[in-house]
């Protein structure tokens, strides 16, 4: 196995390992914790092992083809500033899941958590080493759901749904402007590739569509870090459990919007819109953030706020455009990764042992925890950035940079004061959560008496500040190497020269350092005894909440505004809306034809064979009997629906179109049968003589009637002269009918284009209609008949009551007089109609058939019992289970076509051979066949479970009329 193959299982380990998780037992805690910690180790190995590789400034670079036509290919790319964030993932992961295992009570549904977290592991590392925008855009909005799932774990909890809620909305919107942006990129460059992005920095920088692209991507890393004005929904998302925020917060999520800020600093940095726009929301996010970390009373409240504080000073550095200035910000992503993590599990600890995280109950813990005590205390020097520690080396390379002149503004001249004071906020709130929760007085009254944790749930901590101390006594030897492998893959031939030195001499930098760490202990000092009661807020600040600004903001889309467009435009009857979408329809398909102008010219036409013509003049008459009589006379218009459905099968047989044929008439019969059971529990409709014959109501359907041609027409406008004009030359028949047989091995070109060449469409319809069939069973599993449909037919009631009182009858007696000879006529045809979608399956491939076939001839044949024995009868006999089935479908769908991956081919790419067969001869076979088998059990799977939907509505009781309904109707 190559290297570049190794870079699959670093996504391929965490997703096996979510879905392996997720299916064990609930009380297999240390099950589950054993998996998801091999997990991360063995990515973390098969990470670390690649190193070699990327140390001398290349990258490792794997692909498969995907939509190769479109620029879209799977392509996954490792260098050394991925290299550094998948060893983040991964290694502080299996610290987190080895802190989870003992933070975690046996009473919470374990396997639900960890098959979230390796999920969201491999979404993380899917998004770094994603070789091309779009699929780096996938794994981003990845991260943003599985966090959202993640937050929301203790779902029980309205906070917990409050911020995982918001999350959501907050970072998903900005994923979807990303990718909006990450478009723009790729157009601009004419490829989605990174490495082609990367290289493309000047045509970026100059091109007219740089500003939008650039405030789009901007508003997806913003979002995703937390930036300000979009800080606000980091400090909501503390409802999480303590792994959780200490995973989120230290290596992964948050550290997202600074990744890519990084990963597309080369083209996107060194322009005066790049430096204004990150600039004033870091500077912002890294004062603001840090002035209301010193005023919170929760431990976690505290830790967010410095979280954001610290991103917002990465994201300063990298609005600088100064290649050092970047070399800070990488730096101090890793250092804030090891302090940021600790800090979050000793506050864990805290809360887990004494039962509180309120700053204002706690104190003296030092007495009962000494060890935990110690680490939290050099944990939180690193984050103030005390010397000999991690965090005062990367700090004093921000206060270097601060000092040199990047645009010669307002904004760079007030940088430096800014670092200064926010260096000092730091050192504030970093004393106060040492001081206020180890020293003074001991606690009283606390939920639990405190005490050492577990050894094994303080180790992760231990390790970690560990990391702190060697990285800050001696950096050059442990981190230098591989911060020099990550910048230099950032920066390239720019990589200035820089020093981890400890000791630069008596300069600004270690002055302003001065400045930070006693001007921030004299602050904690003056503000000691009202941090103690403090309640509203930081002063001068506490009415600037940006939760109450998101909450009126959703409040105004989906009060106000949503409020009046439905007021507007909506309706609660059926026909206005669709009057509606039918003239926006109209207006958009004809407006294209205004400007470019139609084509009138009559091409030469061929006679009209008589008999064809009265077929259509039959077709055309149901038709529009079908529409005359669907307001009242329901089942009559499905009759004459069907009577079109099947002029339509016979035009397809006229044509020499077998297989649509096919199709189209076992199409007819599921769809007609679902309609006609499904009319049953629709309300009755009396016609009204008296408003029939207003001018009202015939102006309204004399407007009906104008759309419904002008929509009809149109459509028949534009297929004539989409056939008409188009040269035979041109003709893709030929293209698929000189290919089949050599490229896809079938001699149905139809079923061939389906299962091969446009086997991806296929995919996507299936996909459609499996949500389609999930959709229709959502809606119907909670529907109660309506109180004026039709009653329970005599037939039905009187074979329930005897199901009832007889329910260990035979078959023959269960059904009694009513239907006896249709149902054991069905019941004898099921196997022959099994046999007959067997057929159809298989010959599918070189003759009228296929799986869309073959499963709706299936599901027929599982129509015919449900309509011919009842529903208690069938499904006490018949073991269905839907929705398996179409999850099994897709399944098998992916599966055939990442199969084809494994091979070096692009996604769905099919292969054919012939198999020498015993007894029966050679046999051609087609990979192609395992997705049409895919296509078979999604559609019976989603025929089934649309039936099943309706048929479940004859056992269920009648709504009772309420009194408000009842004086509704009387008034109409």
């Amino acid at each position: 196995m190559n290297s570049e193959d190794l870079l699959y299982f670093l996504i391929a380990l965490p997703f096996a390992g979510s879905a392996l998780a997720a299916i064990l037992p609930a009380n297999a805690r240390n099950t589950e914790a054993w998996l998801a910690g091999s997990v991360m180790i063995a990515a973390f190995i098969i990470a670390a092992g690649l190193y070699p590789f990327i140390s001398e400034g290349e990258a490792l670079r794997n692909e498969i083809e995907w939509l190769p036509g479109s620029g879209l290919n799977f392509t996954l790319r490792m260098d050394g500033f991925a290299w550094m964030f998948s060893m983040l993932i991964t290694g502080i992961g299996f610290l987190v899941v080895l802190y989870a295992r003992y933070y975690m009570s046996p009473r919470d549904p374990v396997p639900r958590f960890f098959s979230f977290l390796l999920a969201f592991a491999g979404a993380m590392q899917g998004m770094v080493i994603a070789g091309n925008l779009i699929l780096l855009a996938i794994f981003w909005e990845l991260t943003s759901i599985f966090s959202f799932l993640l937050i929301g774990y203790w779902h029980h909890n309205a906070a917990a749904r409050e911020g995982a809620r918001m999350s959501l909305i907050i970072t998903g919107t900005g994923g979807l402007c990303l990718l909006a942006g990450l478009i723009l990129v790729g157009h601009i460059v004419g490829s989605y590739d990174l490495d082609s992005v990367l290289a493309a920095g000047d045509r970026i920088r100059e091109h007219a569509l740089y500003v939008p692209a650039l405030v789009l991507i901007l508003l997806g890393a913003l979002t995703k870090s937390a930036q300000f004005p979009f800080h606000f929904w980091l400090p909501n998302a503390m409802t999480a459990p303590t792994p959780v925020s200490a995973y989120l917060h230290s290596a992964t999520m948050v550290k997202a919007g600074v990744f890519l800020l990084t990963r597309l600093w080369p083209v996107l940095s060194g322009t005066d819109e790049w430096f204004f726009i990150l600039g004033l929301a870091g500077m912002s996010t890294l004062l603001l953030s840090a002035y209301f970390a010193i005023f919170q009373q929760d431990l976690k409240g505290l830790l967010a706020y410095s979280t954001i504080s610290h991103l917002g000073l990465i994201t300063t550095l990298l609005s600088l455009g100064s290649p050092l200035a970047a070399v800070a910000a990488i730096f101090h992503m890793m250092n804030h990764a090891t302090f940021k993590a600790s800090l979050f599990m000793a506050a864990g600890i805290i809360d887990h042992e004494a039962g509180t995280r309120d700053m204002r109950k706690l104190s003296g813990l030092f007495s009962y925890m000494p060890i935990t005590a110690t680490l939290a205390m050099v944990a939180s020097a690193a984050m103030a950035g005390v010397p000999l520690l991690n965090g005062f080396l990367s700090k004093e390379m921000f206060f270097a940079e601060t000092l040199g002149q990047h645009s010669g503004s307002v904004l760079d001249g007030m940088l430096p004061y800014v670092a200064t004071i926010a260096g000092a906020f730091a050192v504030t709130y970093s004393v106060r959560f040492i001081h206020t929760v180890f020293f003074g007085e001991k606690a009283r009254d606390l939920p639990r008496e405190p005490h050492e944790p577990p050894h094994w749930m303080r180790l992760p901590i231990e390790f970690l500040v560990l990391a702190c101390l060697i990285v800050g006594i001696i950096p050059g030897m442990t981190v230098g190497p591989y911060l020099h492998t990550a910048v230099t893959s950032v920066l390239g031939e720019h990589t200035p020269q820089y020093s981890l030195a400890i000791w630069h001499g008596i300069n600004t930098p270690l002055i302003m350092s001065v400045t930070a760490l006693i001007g921030g202990v004299l602050l904690y000092l003056a503000l000691k005894n009202y941090l103690a009661r403090c309640e509203d807020g930081p002063p001068g600040l506490s009415h600037l909440k940006g939760q109450h600004i998101f909450d009126r903001m959703l409040v105004t889309l989906s009060w106000r505004w949503a409020r009046w467009l439905e007021e507007s435009f909506g309706t609660h009857r059926l026909q206005p809306q669709l009057f509606l979408v039918m003239l926006t329809a109209l207006i958009a398909g004809s407006w294209p034809f205004f400007g470019a102008g139609i084509d009138f010219s009559s091409p030469i036409l061929t006679g009209i064979d008589p008999v064809f013509a009265i077929l259509w003049g039959i077709g055309v008459a149901c038709a529009l009997g079908a529409a005359y009589q669907a307001k009242y006379h329901r089942l009559a218009a499905l009759i004459l629906m069907g009577g079109a459905g099947l002029v339509t099968c016979i035009t397809f047989v006229w044509f020499s179109a077998p297989d649509l044929a096919v199709t189209q008439l076992l199409v007819e019969i599921v769809t007609t049968v679902l309609i006609l059971l499904g009319l049953r529990w629709l309300p009755k409709r009396v016609a009204q003589i008296d408003n029939a014959s207003t001018p009202v109501a015939w102006t309204r359907r004399f407007r009906d009637l104008m759309l419904a041609v002008g929509c009809g027409g149109g459509m028949a406008l534009i297929a004539y002269k989409a056939m008409t004009n188009a040269p035979l030359s041109d003709s893709i028949a030929r293209f698929f009918l000189e290919r089949a047989h050599s490229e896809g091995g079938g001699n149905n070109v139809v079923n061939v284009i389906l299962v091969d060449f446009r086997g991806f469409d296929t995919f996507g319809e299936i996909t459609v209609l499996g949500i389609v069939a999930l959709t229709v069973y959502a809606l119907l599993r909670r529907f109660r008949p309506a109180p004026d449909s039709i009653d329970i037919p005599e037939q039905q009631r009187r074979q329930n009551a005897f199901d009832d009182n007889h329910p260990d009858r035979s078959i023959g007696e269960t059904v009694h007089d009513y239907l006896m000879v249709p149902s054991i006529v069905m019941q004898w045809m099921f196997p022959f109609i099994i046999l007959l979608a067997v057929y159809f399956f298989l010959r599918g491939h070189d003759l009228p058939g296929g799986g869309f076939a073959a499963g709706i001839t299936l599901a027929i044949g599982i129509l015919l019992q449900y309509l011919a024995s009842g529903t208690r009868w069938v499904e006490d006999r018949l073991y269905i289970r839907p929705v398996r089935w179409i999850g099994s479908g897709l399944l098998l769908a992916v599966l055939t076509g990442v199969g084809s991956w494994l091979f070096g081919f692009p996604f769905l790419t099919s292969h054919f051979d012939h198999l020498e067969i015993p007894l029966i001869g050679e046999l051609p076979v087609a990979t192609a066949l395992f997705f049409d088998l895919g296509v078979l059990l999604l559609v019976v799977g989603a025929t089934a479970l649309m039936l099943i939907a309706i048929a479940h509505q004859s056992l269920r009781s009648y709504r009772t009329r309420s009194a408000d309904t009842e004086k509704t109707g009387e008034e109409d």
